[in-house]
């Protein structure tokens, strides 16, 4: 017999592998701000778990897994609104990767890191055409806050590709 995931099987395996999620980060963060196609934005938010870090071998880099669920509202941009893609759905995305780091302990580098992440999303906008996308975020953090730049395209694998670009803040627990 072959597994064929449905949706009744992914509304049931979803929730079950969220809830083991709070246990095992190291880190959680709840990260606003606003998203831009274009010079047109749009409100975003993010829930981002981000896990132990692991040393790369004998290097000072390490990496340390995140998975982040967020949101990017809609925009009426009149001149796409004829078109295959609009701009007027709003974005759910689910996104699993890594975060790099360098330095050791407080160093003041250590703080900067580098995400990498694939998404899957759903709806499709002149900004983000394919359920398939990738995330690359720059960002600081601190204790308790995080301010990051992310872009989330599809690297060109399918047109249109504007991309979504967004400044976020972020708290920590």
């Amino acid at each position: 017999m072959r597994f064929i995931p449905t949706l009744r099987t992914a509304l049931v395996l979803v929730p079950l592998t969220l809830a083991t999620l709070p246990a095992a980060a190291a880190r959680w963060e709840l990260q606003a701000g606003q998203s831009y196609m274009d010079d047109y934005g749009a409100n975003t938010a993010f829930v981002e778990a981000v896990f132990a870090p692991h040393r790369l071998g004998d290097s000072r880099f390490s990496w340390a897994p995140d998975v982040s669920v967020g949101w990017i509202d809609g925009r009426d941009v009149a001149r796409f609104r004829d078109k295959r893609y609009t701009t007027r759905d709003s974005i759910a995305l689910l996104a699993a990767g890594v975060r790099l780091y360098v330095g050791d302990g407080d160093e003041w580098s250590r703080r900067w890191f580098l995400g990498l992440q694939p998404v899957l999303h759903t709806g499709r906008t002149q900004a983000l055409s394919s359920v398939y996308e990738f995330a690359t975020t720059l960002g600081w953090q601190g204790r308790r806050f995080s301010v990051q730049l992310r872009h989330i395209s599809n690297a060109s694998l399918h047109e249109p590709n504007r991309g979504e670009t967004m400044a976020l803040l972020g708290v920590a627990f």
